[in-house]
This record gives C-alpha cells, sequence and structure tokens, in this order.
C-alpha cells in the first residue's frame, strides 16, 4: 500500500515536471477573430441648398409722372359786325408788267441780217413784232443806227408816231413821209426818207441795232425829223425800251 502511494506520487510530481516544462498553467486563450469594423457617420447628410434667383431691387421713382392736362381753348366770339360797315376789301397786288420785246422774222437777235436787207440786195426793211407795250403808250417811236461806222453813229432810220397798238412793221416798209398807218418818217444819215439797209465799208463786219421806244405822248414832228430832233422830243416821255442788235459785213 505503501508502496503504491509512492508510485502515485511519483507519477504525480512526473506529470507536473512535465507540465511546468511546457509553460506550465497556461490559459489557451482561443484567437481573436477580427469582426470588420462597419463606422457609422454621425454626420447628418448634406441637403444641397437652392439659392433663389436674385431679383433686381426695383427703385421707387423719385419723381412723380407728370401728368398733361388738356389745355381748353376757349371758344373765340367773332366779332361782331356792323351790318352798316361795307367789308374791308385787302390791296390787290398789281402783277408786273410784261417786258417790252421786240423780235424779228428775217433774223435772230445779234444774227447776221440777210443780204437782201443790204445796200448790197434790195436795200428793204426786215419785218419787225414786238410785244409788252405797257399800258399807258400813247405812241412808238424806232431808230435803226450802226455805231461802227467810221468817224460816227451812221443812222439806218426814224420813224415815230406808230399807233400805241400796232404789234409790229410789215416787210419793206414804203420810204415816205408817212404812211397808211399814221406813223411818221425822218431823215437818215443818207438824207433820205425812210429805210436803208446795213453798207458797211467792203470787208468790214457791223452791228445794227433795231431800237424801240414806248411814248406816253405823240410827238409834234415833221417828216423829216433827224434822229437827234426825235430823241430829243421823247426825253421825259419814254416809257418803255427793246431792241434787237443784227451783224453784217459786206
Amino acid at each position: 500500500m505503501r508502496k503504491l502511494s509512492y508510485v502515485f506520487l511519483v507519477l504525480v510530481l512526473t506529470s507536473t515536471l512535465v507540465l511546468s516544462a511546457c509553460g506550465g498553467d497556461k490559459t489557451t486563450t482561443p484567437p481573436t477573430t477580427t469582426q470588420p469594423t462597419t463606422t457609422v457617420s454621425t454626420t447628418p447628410p448634406t441637403t444641397p441648398t437652392t439659392t433663389p434667383p436674385t431679383t433686381p431691387a426695383t427703385t421707387p421713382p423719385t419723381t412723380p409722372p407728370t401728368t398733361t392736362q388738356p389745355t381748353t381753348t376757349p371758344p373765340t366770339t367773332p366779332p361782331t359786325t356792323d351790318p352798316t360797315t361795307p367789308p374791308t376789301t385787302p390791296p390787290t397786288t398789281p402783277p408786273e408788267p410784261e417786258e417790252m420785246v421786240i423780235t424779228s422774222t428775217a433774223f435772230e437777235h445779234e444774227g447776221i441780217i440777210p443780204v437782201v436787207y443790204s445796200c448790197d440786195g434790195a436795200d428793204r426793211s426786215p419785218e419787225l413784232n414786238w410785244t409788252g407795250v405797257p399800258e399807258g403808250t400813247q405812241s412808238l417811236a424806232l431808230i435803226l443806227d450802226d455805231p461802227d461806222a467810221p468817224g460816227s453813229t451812221w443812222v439806218h432810220w426814224v420813224i415815230f408816231n406808230i399807233p400805241a397798238g400796232a404789234t409790229g412793221l410789215e416787210e419793206n416798209v414804203p420810204k415816205t413821209a408817212t404812211l397808211a398807218s399814221g406813223a411818221v418818217q425822218g431823215m437818215n444819215s443818207w438824207g433820205l426818207l425812210g429805210y436803208g439797209g446795213p453798207c458797211p465799208p467792203l470787208g468790214q463786219s457791223h452791228r445794227y441795232f433795231f431800237k424801240l421806244y414806248a411814248l406816253d405822248t405823240t410827238l409834234d414832228l415833221a417828216s423829216g425829223a433827224s434822229k437827234a430832233q426825235l430823241l430829243a422830243a421823247m426825253e421825259g416821255h419814254i416809257l418803255a425800251e427793246a431792241e434787237i442788235m443784227g451783224n453784217f459785213q459786206s
């Protein structure tokens, strides 16, 4: 019995030594399993902020709008017309008098006088016409002269007391002291009655002026009067003048 207790003790000691050699009373901790950590956000989700559109501030007008009031014009009362007073007639402006103009069917102003009306031709007077004789005219007079003649102006025709109502002179006026119309002819530079045509020196070109005068009177002159006598008698009586000029070269 005592032997068995000894053996048992040896076994216990042996077991204890073995256990001490192996690390002793070591508690075996089961391996720790690492669980994945889920982090829960404690920050609440951000809600996007919607910014309302900015409305520009409206500045109220500082000046109140002006309201135009319609102007009421009181009715005009026409002046009372006295039935006994005659109506006033506005002054009438008289029309401008027509300019007196002389023309010829034989040539234009500043044109060439045909040979037939010269001393190289038939030496007859050309047809003359006029318009615009002023009111108040009592008679007409005509002078034809050549200012380019050697020495002095050469007189080709003097005729006066032409009726105021006449509108011209026919071609080839007779070379008599008086005409059927009552017109009277004066003396030319050749000492002859009536018309004498252009007759410049050979190769020269001269100007011939037919001058018409409207007079407020008839002239107390005898036939055969000179140009100078006619001009003196017309002085102070001329209402209008007109002229036409023709050129001639022999």
